[in-house]
C-alpha cells in the first residue's frame, strides 16, 4: 500500500496544483483534498472532502481515509476563497489549525506533517541581521496580522511535536512566493501602476518560485532521501536578492516616495478600496525588507531551487506585463536622448572649430 496524503486549503490554485503533483508521485496511493469550498479548479482524480477546518471534523476525516501524511497549506495572508475578510483568515490560520493539529494527535495512523509558513516571523525592523537564520529569534514579537498568525501556528506546531515524538515534523518557511499565478499581498502592490515607497528606504527582497515552492513540498511530504532530513524548521527562498528599486524597474512601474505616516495612510486607503492589502507588516517589509539565510535548506533537507529570485520576479513580470514605463521602451528613449545629445554636442564642437578657424584666417589677413 502507498501513502495515503491530505492536503489542506485545496481551493487555493497553488494547493490545487501540489495535489495534482502529488498525484503523479508513484509512492502515494491516495490524495485526499479538504476545503470549506470546492475548488474551481481540478484535483487531478484527488478525493475532495468539503469541511472546515475550524470545526472538529477533521479528527473523522483523517481516520476514514486512513491518513499518514498530513500537508497543511491552508495558512496564508489572503482571505480564504469562501470571503470573509482578515477575520475570518485569521481563523483558519490559527484555529483551523489547532483543530487540525488536534485530530493528528489523536489518529495514530498519521507518521508525517508538512506545514507552510512564511519569513514573516521574523518580521521586519531597522536593527534586524542582514540575513536571518532558522534560529535567529524577532527583534520584536508581532503585534497583529499575517505575522502573528504565523508565529502562533509555528508554536502551536512545536507543542504537537512535543507531544507526538513519532511524527515527522517539517515546517517550511517561504520567502514571498512569485510567479505567474502569485495572488498575494505582495502581488497586489506590485501590480499597481504607481507603486507608493517609503522615502529614503530601498528594502532588499527575496522571492520563491511558484515550481520550487511545489518542488520542496513534495520533498518534504516523502521518506528522505539518503543524507538529507526533512524533518525540522527550514527558510525557503531563492538564490540572490533585489531591491525595491530594481523590482519597480523591471515592472516598468515609477515609484511615489512618501513620509512613512503617508504611506500608512496610502495603505489604509488601498485597503478600503479593495485595489491591494498593504498591511502594516507589509508595509515595514518595503521600508526595511528581509533576507534569510537557506543553507539549511540546501544541507540538511537537500533541496536546490530551481530558479533564483530575479528568475521568480521575472516570471511575474511576463505574466503581469508592461506597466507605464516598460524597461525596454524607456532605454530606448534613454537612447534616442543621449544620440541626440551627442549629435547636438558634436554640431556644437564644429560649430566652435569653425569660428576660431575664421577668427584665425582674419587676424592672419590683419597681420599681413
Amino acid at each position: 500500500m502507498g501513502r495515503v496524503v491530505l492536503v489542506t486549503g485545496v481551493a487555493r490554485q497553488l494547493a490545487g496544483r501540489f495535489v495534482r503533483r502529488v498525484m503523479r508521485d508513484p509512492d502515494v496511493d491516495r490524495v485526499v483534498g479538504v476545503d470549506a469550498v470546492p475548488p474551481e479548479h481540478p484535483l487531478g482524480g484527488a478525493e475532495f472532502v468539503r469541511a472546515d477546518i475550524r470545526q472538529p471534523v477533521m479528527g473523522r476525516v483523517l481516520a476514514e481515509h486512513g491518513v499518514d501524511t498530513v500537508v497543511h497549506m491552508d495558512v496564508s495572508a489572503a482571505a480564504p476563497p469562501g470571503g470573509g475578510g482578515r477575520a475570518a483568515a485569521k481563523e483558519t490560520n490559527v484555529i483551523g489549525t489547532m483543530q487540525l493539529l488536534g485530530a493528528c494527535q489523536r489518529s495514530p495512523a498519521v507518521r508525517r506533517l508538512v506545514v507552510r509558513s512564511s519569513t514573516v516571523v521574523y518580521g521586519s525592523a531597522p536593527r534586524d541581521p542582514a540575513v536571518f537564520t532558522e534560529a535567529t529569534p524577532p527583534k520584536s514579537l508581532p503585534g497583529g496580522g499575517f505575522a502573528k498568525d504565523v508565529a502562533e501556528v509555528e508554536g502551536y506546531v512545536r507543542g504537537f511535536a512535543r507531544r507526538r515524538p513519532d511524527v515527522a515534523v517539517c515546517v517550511l518557511r517561504f520567502a514571498s512566493i512569485l510567479g505567474p499565478g502569485a495572488d498575494s499581498p505582495l502581488s497586489q502592490y506590485l501590480s499597481l501602476p504607481v507603486l507608493p515607497t517609503v522615502l529614503g528606504y530601498d528594502p532588499r527582497l527575496q522571492f520563491v518560485h511558484e515550481d520550487d515552492v511545489l518542488d520542496v513540498l513534495a520533498i518534504a511530504a516523502a521518506e528522505p532521501r539518503r543524507g538529507t532530513l526533512n524533518s525540522g524548521t527550514f527558510n525557503i527562498a531563492g538564490d540572490g536578492v533585489l531591491t525595491l528599486s530594481q523590482c519597480a524597474r523591471r515592472l516598468g512601474r515609477p515609484t511615489l516616495p512618501l513620509l512613512p505616516p503617508a504611506v500608512t495612510w496610502a495603505g489604509t486607503a488601498l485597503r478600503t478600496l479593495g485595489v491591494s492589502d498593504v498591511s502594516p507588516e507589509q508595509i515595514r517589509l518595503l521600508t526595511h525588507g528581509r533576507v534569510v539565510s537557506t543553507v539549511q535548506m540546501r544541507e540538511t533537507l537537500g533541496f536546490e531551487p530551481a530558479h533564483t529570485t530575479a528568475e521568480a520576479f521575472a516570471a511575474f513580470v511576463r505574466r503581469r506585463g508592461p506597466g507605464l514605463l516598460p524597461p525596454a521602451a524607456l532605454a530606448a528613449a534613454v537612447d534616442r536622448v543621449a544620440a541626440g545629445l551627442g549629435d547636438g554636442v558634436a554640431a556644437h564642437l564644429g560649430r566652435m572649430v569653425a569660428t576660431d578657424e575664421r577668427r584665425s584666417a582674419a587676424g592672419t589677413r590683419s597681420a599681413g
